[in-house]
């Protein structure tokens, strides 16, 4: 049968191929597995039927462990179970693998090869997660790019199912998994007929049922388990012809040659690679350059990977072959070599092919690109009589030289016709969607090939992103960057004045085009020397759009990409332009249609902008000798991270970390950055910040308390500091100083701000001009203002109305996270500053992996900072799971070591600084006292004179001396791991009743992974793996813990009740026991607004949607009532509250019978909700006897 070609990434291949056999799938978000799982999800929820005529049952569970066990327990009932997953997912379901297939249940996991975090996070790519596999009894089938994950995957399944192994079916994560081509599709029927309906049969007759009971999962002794345990080899043994029986179907059907192992290159080949992945296709370009000049080379990829057949390799390797190198993607650190090259080497011993010269190499860990640059470098050191025997590439060993030399500059191996396009946008802006619509454009109505990948920075929205986007006559195979491309657009002008090396990768005679609203004279002076000599020694045709200012005129705001798009279709001549528009327009009209006329008419505005506002730049004759003085910046700062900065961020910061050699890490090997960092980036992507006037303003500081990323700051400035401050700050008199003639200032810094306006919008004078938006550039003289004030102006004694208790006082306290890597607008990091305006000198913070994670440290642009002293948050990462008890283990380490201080303290009693240690005795479990009572202790001791035991007791303290102050134990982590895969660890630390402080930022939804559901989402809400809307209510994490009584609880939002915030995080910080915070941060994720983000949280209070309350067991102690109710009975309408946002309206919009049943129900779970809360009041109240 004919197959379909389509559009699609391999991960939709892989689970296109997964839905037509599979029941049921048992699934977790990991990235970047999560796609197969969410687009299984919403198939399902249209009424796709799989090859048995039914709909998938998709099940999400709590973590990859909880789905592992879903799997493992339908499989044994009977139905046909998948998971799809990667990395530390991958490997919590470990355990439960061994008993899979040690049953031999027929499964796949379908696994986008990603990182395993060990020194740090990295979600992107490599091997190392199914690598740990390997001892499961898992088979395992790797696929090179997303046609062969469409054309090899039926083979897993099927396999699995007559061969009774599971299967791991892998690709290379965010590179095959999210690499877009146009491939051909199965259809289901040709799917159906390959599949062997007796073994379907069979698998059903063999499970678990009443109707014919029997037993699984006993124990056994040692006299038997071994020969038990052995009992499986036959399994193994016969599965390799299972699958190259099935592989040879699928040949028939296709006309491919898949085999276990398959070779390309020259039939006398004498130097020859063995790798899997998608490397493989990276090689093949390079072996036909090689190949056509006559060089003997040659390439074998390895499909089944497990069970491991030496005789299929030896078949397929060419007797000529002198050298081998095989290339491993992970590193294990100690062995005598990686995986697949022991395996090799393994099977040329026993073939006894001893004079065969076996090297191995590393390449590509995290998703490092390997370009054919690195391909030639392994040939061309084959060709040493003696090569190194241990070798990595595409770095640059300077500690172990183990790298092998690039060949650069590269030949071009891609295919004869392609025309190569590279786009740099911001993270938001709309690039990568428009051109993943351009794509789908040229490959649905051309017959070109097309292949689109995106790159990220670490940050969240807002950071960087680029597009490369190939299209061709002919099959596309390069898996790498594109650095020649035909055409480079640059779709944020600050990258231009940052200097980020974006037209050296264009071709001579290529085409450039900036998104800017400089004129021509502007841009001679923003642009580099560097930049501008290649731009006229390579012949660039040089462009210009202002779509900034054309986006606001059409009406809109910073969604400048349609425009772009356009513009990239008149430029890059890749479809006649008019063809282009056309359907530009059809898209629009299909995306936008159920938002009405007015806006489906405003992008076919931006459509035709795009096209006519293009502007072309005569490029200077003096530009091909243009220099300038190289910028020394001088930085002022700590030593260690101003080094760290120069040495590490300013490469990163501008995308050319890939320069950087293994030198640059040795000192810091265990992965440990200083902090403070982000400080030095001053990125300038904002296209509009905020205004003050002086004269309007208020100093209610409410702009600077809402500030994710605290770049609008208020000061009180003395006469002295006033006088040395840069002319041009504006001031007005302070009305919170306790000293007369105080001046005030609300500063901005605009190279940090992100340009969200959330200060805006809540600004009580913003009407009156106290805070406005205005363009970027014209807010330059202010950054030297805000400079000052952070380096030189400190806090002034306040009135006592105005203290850290209320959010006018707390925010003369110094930020200790400041220019985070989160999203504009984002409430997280607005939570997450605050407390460290509170508590930050003396926090230590255990955090989950998620966005917090993420935007809190994504090194080595480290946001977390320190106070004038040097002090600050101490941040550390372990997991997702297990953040709870990381942050218990931090607690018991200070604990155990403090009461070790304690034990000197009463030796030192005894002493001329008595009264200095039992003042340190009695705050030793305040935090808010003990640290003067420290400094006053350790200073004494440090000064007096001791012998005997009391000396000894004095010499222990001062050795752990920074230890001797109390304190605090911050948990963070989002409503994923607080509420799912978090919740038992953290139920149980909470159990403890140990000093820690939990605050769970409730996004709702798993939003670092895309928006999943949790149990935190609501009854009625759509996200992924919840395509027709969330069906039972959210988990009610804060009754579950108030029900222990003695732990401190609170449920906040800071845009509903600003005090209530800010007391309920004081109040947490001083209880001598557990706390946990819950706040409520809507996200990007639920289609708000995110300069309205404060609004939609008082919103949310108002409807009843979110109730604020806190729990405070010390004043029951005290005889009080410790619950008290802080928001009122709702007053707005809960269901049009809702309504106003994308995640609910999508539900009405695709389901209205089931939005309507749901959204009843959630608005009925909300009222008695409140009225439960209502109650407690009365519940907890003192008794009056």
């Amino acid at each position: 049968m004919a197959r379909e070609k389509q559009s699609m990434d391999g991960n939709t291949a892989a689970a296109h191929v997964a839905y037509a056999y599979t029941e049921v799938a048992g699934i977790y978000p990991i990235t970047p597995s999560s796609p197969m799982a969410d687009v299984v999800d919403q198939w399902s929820a249209a009424g796709r039927k799989n090859i048995f005529g039914n709909t998938v049952k998709v099940t999400e569970m709590q973590s990859e462990a909880g789905a592992a066990g879903t799997v493992h327990g339908s499989l044994a009932a009977g139905a046909l179970t998948t998971t799809f997953t990667a990395s530390q997912g991958l490997l919590l379901m470990i355990p439960n693998m061994y008993k899979i297939a040690g049953e031999q249940l027929p499964c796949v996991f379908d696994v986008s090869a990603r990182t395993v975090a060990t020194q740090s996070l990295n979600i992107f790519g490599d091997h190392s997660d199914v690598y740990a596999c390997r001892q499961t009894g898992f088979a395992m089938l790797a696929e090179t790019n997303p046609q062969e994950v469409m054309d090899l995957s039926p083979v897993a399944h099927l396999a699995a199912l007559e061969g009774k192994v599971p299967f791991i079916n892998f690709f290379d994560g965010f590179r095959t998994s999210h690499e877009i081509q146009k491939i051909e599709k199965w259809d289901y029927e040709d799917l159906k007929e390959m599949c062997n309906m007796d073994a379907v049969k069979a698998f059903r007759e063999h499970a678990l049922n009443p109707e014919h009971p029997a037993m699984r999962g006993s124990h056994e002794n040692g006299d038997v388990f071994f020969q038990h345990r052995e009992a499986c080899n036959s399994a193994y043994d016969n599965l390799p012809a299972v699958v190259e029986k099935y592989m040879k179907k699928i040949n028939e059907k296709l006309g491919t040659d898949y085999d276990l192992f398959n070779y390309y290159g020259a039939e006398d080949a004498d130097r020859v690679i063995i790798a899997m992945g998608s490397i493989c296709d990276v090689a093949e370009e390079v072996i036909d350059y090689l190949t056509a000049k006559g060089e003997k080379v040659g390439l074998v990829k390895v499909r089944l990977y497990r069970p491991w057949v030496s005789a299929s390799l030896l078949k397929v390797l060419p007797k000529t072959v002198k050298k081998i190198a095989v290339l491993d993607r992970t590193k294990e650190p100690g062995s005598l070599g990686e995986p697949l090259y022991l395996d090799v080497a393994t099977t040329l011993r026993e073939a006894k092919m001893n004079d065969i010269v076996l090297t191995g190499g590393r390449y590509g860990l995290g998703s490092k690109d390997t370009p054919p640059s690195s391909v030639f470098a392994i040939y061309k050191e084959l060709e040493k009589d003696e090569p190194k025997e241990r070798f990595t590439i595409g770095i640059v060993d300077d500690v172990t030289n183990l790298s092998l030399p690039e060949v650069k500059p590269a030949p071009i191996t891609s295919a004869a016709g392609t025309v190569e396009c590279k786009f740099w946008g911001l993270g938001g802006d709309g690039t990568v969607g428009a051109n993943k619509n351009s794509t789908k454009i040229i490959g649905d109505h051309t017959d070109k090939y097309i292949q689109a990948y995106f790159q990220y920075d670490s940050k969240k929205t807002g950071g960087i992103t680029i597009s490369h986007l190939r299209f061709g006559d002919n099959p596309i195979k390069s898996p790498y960057y594109i650095n020649q491309a035909d055409f480079v657009a640059c779709h944020n002008p600050s990258y231009v004045v940052k200097g980020y090396k974006m037209v050296q990768d264009v071709k001579p005679g290529g085409i450039f085009m900036i998104n800017c609203q400089w004129s021509d004279e502007e841009l001679n002076q923003h642009m580099p020397a560097e930049a501008k000599q290649y731009i006229a020694k390579n012949n660039i045709q040089l462009y210009t759009i202002n779509a900034i200012d054309k986006a606001i005129e059409i009406g809109m705001g910073k969604r400048t990409n349609t425009i772009l798009q356009s513009a990239f279709f008149k430029l890059a001549n890749v479809m006649p332009i008019d063809q282009a528009v056309e359907y530009m327009k059809a898209a629009a009209k299909k995306s936008y249609s159920k938002k009405g006329d007015a806006v489906v008419e405003m992008n076919y505005k931006a459509i035709d902008a795009g096209v006519d506002a293009v502007h072309k730049v005569e490029v200077p004759a003096d530009w091909a000798t243009a220099t300038e003085e190289k910028k020394v910046v001088e930085r002022t700062g700590r030593p260690a991270t101003v080094k760290m900065v120069n040495e590490l961020l300013d490469p990163i910061g501008l995308m050319d970390g890939d320069s950087l050699p293994v030198s640059a890490f040795k000192d810091i090997a265990d992965g440990q950055f200083e902090t403070g960092a982000s400080a030095y980036e001053k990125r300038g992507t904002a296209v509009m910040v905020p205004e003050w006037d002086p004269t309007s303003c208020v100093q209610c500081n409410s702009c600077a308390f809402v500030c994710s990323h605290a770049t609008i700051r208020p000061f009180i400035l003395d006469a002295g500091e006033v006088s040395a401050a840069p002319s041009q700050i504006k001031l007005a008199d302070s009305k919170h100083a306790v000293a007369e003639g105080m001046k005030f200032t609300m500063s901005v810094s605009p190279l940090d701000c992100m340009g969200c306006g959330e200060c805006v919008t809540v600004c009580p004078a913003a009407a009156k001009g106290a805070l406005k938006m205005v363009p970027q550039e014209s807010q330059a003289d202010e950054q030297p203002v805000f400079n000052y004030l952070v380096e030189n102006v400190g806090k002034k004694e306040i009135k006592p109305a105005f203290t850290d208790t209320t959010p006018i006082g707390s925010q003369y306290n110094q930020p200790l996270l400041e220019f985070s890597g989160s999203c504009a607008g984002c409430a997280e990091t607005s939570y997450a500053r605050l407390i460290t305006q509170l508590f930050g000198e003396h926090m230590y913070i255990s955090n989950a992996t998620g966005c917090s994670s993420i935007w809190g440290g994504s090194a080595p642009s480290t946001p977390y900072t320190v106070d004038k002293k040097g002090h600050g948050p101490a941040w550390s990462n372990s997991l997702f799971e297990d953040n709870a008890e990381f942050g218990y283990g931090m607690m018991l380490a200070q604990k155990q070591i403090r009461e070790r201080l304690a034990n000197d303290a009463q030796v030192l009693l005894d002493t001329p600084v008595a009264d200095k240690v039992q003042a340190w005795l009695d705050t030793y479990d305040d935090a808010a006292a003990n640290t003067e009572a420290s400094d006053a202790l350790i200073a004494a001791l440090e000064n007096t004179e001791l012998d005997g035991e009391a000396n000894d007791a004095k010499v222990d303290f001062l050795k752990d001396k920074d230890y001797a102050a109390k304190k605090y134990q911050f948990i963070f982590g989002g409503d994923g791991w607080a509420y799912d895969i978090g919740f038992g660890g953290l139920d149980h630390v909470i159990a403890q009743n140990q000093d820690v402080n939990i605050v769970v930022f409730d996004t709702e939804v798993y939003s670092n992974t895309g928006g999943q559901a949790s149990k935190a989402t609501p009854t009625g809400a759509v996200a992924k793996f919840a395509a027709s809307g969330k069906v039972v209510k959210k988990k009610d994490l804060a009754q579950i813990a108030m029900s222990y009584g003695y732990v401190y609880v609170a449920q906040v939002a800071m845009g509903a009740n600003a005090a209530q915030c800010l007391k309920a995080f004081q109040e947490a910080a001083a209880y001598n026991g557990p706390s946990l915070i819950i706040c409520y941060a809507p996200c990007i994720n639920h289609g708000i607004k995110m300069p309205f983000n404060q609004a939609e949280q008082k919103k949310a209070v108002m409807a009843g949607y979110w109730n604020l309350f806190r729990f405070n067991p010390a004043l029951a102690e005290e005889g009080k009532n410790p619950f008290s109710l802080d928001s009122k009975a709702p007053t707005a309408d809960y269901v049009e509250f809702i309504e106003g946002e994308t995640r609910y309206s999508a539900l009405k919009r695709s389901f209205p019978g089931k939005a309507e049943e749901l959204f009843g129900i959630a608005a009925e779970n909300s009222i008695e909700k409140y009225n439960k809360l209502a109650k407690l009041v009365d519940f907890y109240a003192p008794s009056k006897d």
